[in-house]
């Protein structure tokens, strides 16, 4: 994998011609492109080092923004799994196999899981078992499982084990219930005693699988992966639009203002910070932006990816972040994923309903919050949400009011060291604020 100019290119060296040719030839890569499930790709003629001792070079289709699974909501993962699936069984209609199935090989475009490694297919061999059948399992079933029976939160758990959640510790953190259900009992508890008992082995036992029997292991991963679903359907801030001191006259006024701020700097690329179900991301996306929009709440993001399917929105990402956190550079040398930050940086943020989290809710300081937003985008939306308003009463009611500074003064001044304040508006209604702000030069 190459980047040069903008642009990313594949080379195809001697030891793959025989994949890509079939891959090519056999037609799965037309039907997989007219099914929405792959990137599209074009074979270019290059030179220098990219092209020295490669069969092929290609070029696919940029994505507009690379996530991770451990920043999709359960909705997400769970679409991922299912299109992991149906390219298997699609590749084995064509005499080819998945040779690996990990998540990491899946991205959202235009609301739409496709693959982006058309290069991670083999011919089908027959008798021969699914080599990334524990992978998928691991990338997939594991987490979902888990989010599913447990708690969303063990999504988390991706960003500890980059290869999937090891199946023996997702078989002991599931409850007992688990071991009763068919799908369950199979791929994650019986999968994971094979697993133990040939742990350290040189060469586990591989039996003949048949073509049928491979189809019905697909099968099973299928039935089991669509009859899970999500045991909470609240969270503390997944209804927030509905429990503001918001009027509708007031949140109106807040759409227009945040599309009069779009339309002044007309960005390319958004990034909605807090987005939730992304309201005001639509705002953005209207204007011809592409917006990333992240959120802590999952079912807030799985709510606002269920909006972009079923309207088959595009150019909106949602994802789940949470930003006093956000997902560091993980991998070989911290540069195999590379972190949240470094991906956001776009023409604009939007922090709207956002500051008094940051600030009080986490302890933030008002200017450490602004230098961050600095690093993302040279233009800003934000709006302050003050004392008096009742999200921050609620915020203050089990604590101790140590927040001195949190003022319209103080948040002034806070970001005005790292932004000049184009405009102010009042957001009638309400004691809220809304700016538009231009990062200053260095």
């Amino acid at each position: 994998m190459y980047y040069e100019g903008g642009q990313v290119f594949r080379r195809i060296n001697a030891d793959g011609k025989a994949a890509f040719d079939l891959f090519m030839s056999s037609g799965l890569y037309d039907k997989l492109k007219s099914k929405g499930l792959v990137v599209s790709h074009e074979e270019v003629s290059v030179g220098g080092d990219l092209a020295r001792g490669a069969y092929k070079v290609i070029k696919p289709e940029l994505v507009p923004f690379i996530s991770y699974p451990y920043e999709w909501s359960f909705s997400q993962l769970k679409d991922a799994a299912l299109a992991t699936l149906v390219i298997q069984k699609q590749a084995i209609e064509n005499g080819m196999v998945l040779r690996d199935a990990s998540a990491y090989n899946i991205q959202f475009i235009d609301g739409q899981p496709r693959l982006i490694d058309t290069l991670s297919f083999d011919a089908y061999t027959a008798g021969e078992p699914w080599t990334a059948y524990r992978q998928f399992c691991q990338h997939f079933l594991a987490p979902l499982v888990l989010m599913s029976q447990v708690d969303p939160a063990l999504l988390s758990l991706l960003r500890v084990y980059i290869d999937g959640i090891p199946l023996p510790l997702a078989a002991k953190l599931l409850p007992l219930r688990s071991r009763f259900r068919p799908g369950l009992a199979t791929h994650i508890h019986l999968h994971a005693s094979f697993q133990k008992q040939h742990e350290g082995t040189a060469k586990r036992p591989a039996a003949s699988v048949s073509r049928v029997s491979l189809l019905g292991l697909i099968d099973s991963l299928e039935r089991t992966i669509k009859s899970l679903k999500l045991q909470i359907s609240k969270t503390e801030w997944g209804d927030y639009y509905d429990n503001t001191n918001y009027s509708d006259a007031s949140r109106d006024e807040k759409v227009g203002i945040t599309a009069e701020f779009v339309a002044l700097v007309n960005p390319a690329r958004v990034v909605d910070l807090g987005g939730n179900d992304g309201t005001y991301s639509r705002v953005a996306t209207k204007a011809g932006s592409y917006v990333i929009c992240a959120d802590i709440d999952p079912i807030a993001v799985d709510a606002n990816y269920a909006q972009v399917k079923s309207k088959k929105e595009k150019n909106l990402l949602p994802i789940l972040i949470d930003l006093t956190n956000p997902s560091p550079g993980m991998g070989w040398a911290n540069e195999e994923r590379a972190s949240f930050t470094s991906r956001a940086k776009s023409d604009m943020s939007l922090a709207l309903a956002l500051i008094h989290h940051l600030a009080i809710a986490n302890n933030l300081p008002l200017g450490m919050v602004a230098a961050y937003f600095a690093k993302l985008a040279p233009h800003l939306v934000i709006e302050f949400v003050p004392k008096s308003d009742s999200q921050v009463k609620r915020l203050l009611a089990t604590r101790e009011d140590i927040f001195p500074h949190y003022t319209v003064e103080g948040f002034e001044a806070a970001f005005s060291d790292f932004f000049d304040i184009v405009e102010t508006r009042p957001v009638t209604g309400s004691d809220r604020l809304m700016y538009l702000m231009k990062r200053k030069k260095n």
